[in-house]
């Protein structure tokens, strides 16, 4: 049945026919009598299309012989010119004016009179223009140049009945000379596809034959377009119900797949089905089983009964519009192992903020909150309609733009960048010029008079002559602190985890050295950022982190940020150097001796009976003790302490991407703004500034609004996928696929 609906769509779409999607009222069918009538409609379009293809090839046939008898009348008349000045006369044709059939029949099938051995001879024909070459090579070459081959390309093109494409043809006329050159251009033209018709010399004779094709491409002419309308009522009256008909098949062959995981019980009489479900909805299932004893007025009542088993079960989340999207940008890493810590529940805040970090401006943020308001608004239109890819892309994300832009302009008004340029939003500014003309404050400096500037990036700093460091130093000391953030995030997130399956070890020798190591350097160095901007000391934290390692005894000087700093550095290094091997060897040896202790004295014998079998019995000691490889559990752990001490400094010097792609954003922001924009606005020219505006406009909106945007979602991803989930995430488990008709839309 499904296959018979592909081939009444593969029907609809050759005619060129839409299905009806009106909703009428369409009467209940049972699936047999739906199986009948199938069966009914295939029969009669097989049947109307085996009639037409065979009208098709006649009228072809008819249309073939009217175009050879129009171009191969020129050919003839200049031959029979041409043998009369010769005096010479075609003594026989290939085919007899006397055995001309008037059926249009290819000439192969035709049967010409006895003819002399020794006159001119010709064949007319019609082949593919794409052969004609071909063809009249191979011509030459079988009868050794002995030959004359008169061409002309067909007036129209001739329909294909097989694969209904329109193919351009060439007439040609063959004249040679004996028996034997005769059969050579026949067989020649048989293998070549090409299509032969008799052709009479007599003028008269013709033009009787040309008129009689003429009538019969008539009436053929209108034989064919009443099939067609036949045809295409048979179709309409299908697609009235066709839309219902796949819906049905569907929803069946869904059933019927499902009932074949069903096993029989030992009774034969019933089935028995194992699979999962969510226990909020356990009640729902329940009341739909009884509801369905009751609708099949069955027997025997649907037994409900929760499982105990060994496997590991799937993961399920549940998500609205809004989480959506976030949930699917976790499960492209990985799908949760069953009851692990979702990271979606994070990344829907985390996600949109790491991207503003690196595309703050609230212009460019306004411009992605008006798409993404856009897409929200027409969301139910847009939902019904078939996307294309990009689109498709761009409408599924729809929320995770909304919040991006969001977070774009708050990221913009703290860094007070609108299109690159500064406004007093938030009141004055905390600095002022040294004199009234203003002359040096791009060389000496500023002069601060009054409090900072209440919120964000003072827009004095535009224009500066330490603009760019300040910035520079500002940005790369946030992302350090928000991805030791985020990295601390992670590794607790490890310890909800391990607390959640009891796995004391891993809490003891996993969580805590990680948690020493990583806040003993790099949160130590977060520490010092935090306590520079506080107190505005010149310290080179550079400097302070390199000889923590290389000289942590020596005077730090000038670099002293806090009393007591030296005697910290140095138990911070060497608790980091002390988590290293805390992270490495106790866990292995521990697993190791839990392992023996729980298995000690637990050997049996073979038992001389043949009642119990030990190689059988589900619950044996034999089958729950598994191989442990203390070798390969100790390289795990040596690789996954490795992994975590490497990473801690890669991962860390990995956030100054955040810093990296700000600056890159606000630089091509002011390089856009001043040499296009600015630089057209000097102009007095209208069309030069016209010019300048469209140029800023167009590199607004294709590099900073989509190039742009797309660089920091990606580095906002890999940010999530490496540097945070993998402190805690191991994403091997399998998603959760209920039955679901809604799911299997797209079959077929």
């Amino acid at each position: 049945m499904s296959r018979k609906l592909r081939f009444f769509k593969d029907q609809f779409s050759k005619a060129g026919v839409l299905a009806s999607t009106r909703p009428i009222l369409q009467e209940h069918i049972e699936l047999e009598d739906l199986e009948i009538r199938l069966a009914d409609h295939e029969h009669e379009l097989i049947e109307m299309n085996s009639n037409s293809e065979k009208l098709r090839q006649s009228y072809n046939e008819l249309l073939e012989f009217k175009m050879v008898l129009q171009k191969a009348s020129v050919f003839l008349v200049s031959s029979n010119s041409h043998s009369v000045s010769e005096e010479r006369e075609l003594n026989e044709n290939v085919f007899m004016n006397d055995n001309y059939v008037d059926d249009g029949l290819p000439l192969e099938e035709m049967r010409p009179g006895p003819s002399s051995q020794s006159g001119l001879r010709f064949i007319c024909g019609i082949i593919c223009k794409s052969k004609v070459l071909r063809f009249e090579r191979m011509l030459f070459r079988a009868t050794r140049g002995n030959m004359l081959f008169n061409q002309a390309p067909a007036d129209i093109q001739i329909m294909d009945p097989i694969s209904t494409e329109m193919v351009e043809k060439t007439v040609f006329v063959v004249f040679f000379s004996g028996e034997q050159a005769r059969n050579k251009v026949l067989k020649i033209c048989e293998a070549f596809g090409a299509n032969c018709y008799p052709v009479p010399e007599d003028i008269t004779k013709q033009r009787k034959i040309t008129r009689e094709v003429s009538s019969r491409l008539i009436e053929l002419e209108a034989t064919l377009d009443a099939g067609i309308r036949h045809r295409n009522e048979a179709l309409a009256s299908i697609g009235f119900h066709l839309i219902k008909w796949m819906n049905m098949v569907r929803r069946e062959k869904a059933v019927y797949d499902t009932l074949n995981m069903l096993n029989f019980d030992v009774t034969k009489k019933c089935l028995v089905g194992e699979g999962w479900c969510p226990i909020f909805a356990k009640s729902q299932i329940q009341e739909a089983l009884q509801r369905a004893t009751f609708d099949s007025s069955s027997q025997v009542g649907i037994i409900f009964h929760v499982m105990d088993t060994v496997e590991s079960p799937p993961t399920y989340f549940r998500t609205n519009r809004l989480t959506n999207a976030f949930q699917e940008i976790v499960d492209a890493y990985g799908v949760a192992r069953y009851q692990e810590a979702n990271p979606a529940v994070y990344t829907v805040i985390t996600f949109p903020f790491l991207f503003a970090v690196m595309f703050g401006d609230w212009g460019h943020g306004i411009c992605l909150l008006l798409g993404a308001l856009f897409l929200i608004a027409r969301e139910s239109k847009l939902n019904n309609q078939k996307l294309g890819s990009f689109m498709e892309m761009l409408f599924g994300g729809r929320y995770v733009l909304l919040l991006m832009s969001l977070f774009s302009i708050y990221c913009g008004l703290i860094y007070n960048e609108f299109f690159s340029v500064p406004y007093h939003i938030f009141g004055a500014s905390a600095y002022k010029c040294r004199d009234n003309s203003c002359s040096d404050a791009h060389t000496v400096g500023l002069v601060k008079y009054r409090d900072a500037y209440p919120f964000g990036v003072d827009p004095s700093w535009r224009g500066s002559r330490s603009e760019l460091p300040f910035l520079n130093s500002l940005k790369m000391k946030l992302s350090i602190l928000l991805g030791i953030a985020q990295m601390n995030l992670g590794i607790i997130l490890s310890y909800f985890n391990a607390r959640f399956i009891g796995s004391s070890i891993d809490i003891r020798y996993q969580f805590v050295p990680q948690v020493i190591f990583l806040n003993s350097l790099f949160g130590y160095l977060s520490l010092l950022i935090v306590i520079k901007w506080c107190t505005g000391s010149q310290a080179d934290l550079y400097h302070v982190m390199i000889y923590m390692f290389l000289s942590p005894f020596d005077d730090l000087g000038e670099n002293e940020l806090f009393w007591g700093q030296r005697p910290l550095q140095v138990i911070l290094l060497i608790l980091a150097i002390v988590a290293v091997p805390w992270m490495l060897f106790p866990k292995p040896f521990i697993l190791k001796k839990i392992h023996t202790e729980r298995f000690q004295g637990r050997t049996y014998g073979v038992l001389g009976s043949f009642e119990v079998d030990l190689e059988m019995e589900p619950n044996s000691a034999k089958e729950h003790q598994e191989d442990f490889n203390f070798s390969e559990i100790f390289v795990h752990q040596m690789i996954h302490s490795i992994e975590f001490v490497l990473g801690a400094v890669s991962n860390t010097a990995s956030y100054l991407r955040l810093w990296a792609l700000s600056l890159a954003h606000s630089e091509l922001s002011t390089v856009f703004y001043e040499k296009v924009l600015l630089l057209a606005w000097g102009y007095d020219s209208f069309v030069i500034r016209l010019i300048g505006l469209a140029v800023f406009s167009f590199a607004t909106a294709f590099i900073l609004l989509m190039m742009e945007t797309l660089s920091a979602f990606l580095h906002a991803l890999r940010l999530h996928w490496v540097e945070f989930q993998n402190k805690f995430y191991l994403g091997d488990g399998h998603k959760f696929k209920p039955f679901s008709f809604a799911s299997n839309e797209d079959e077929d």
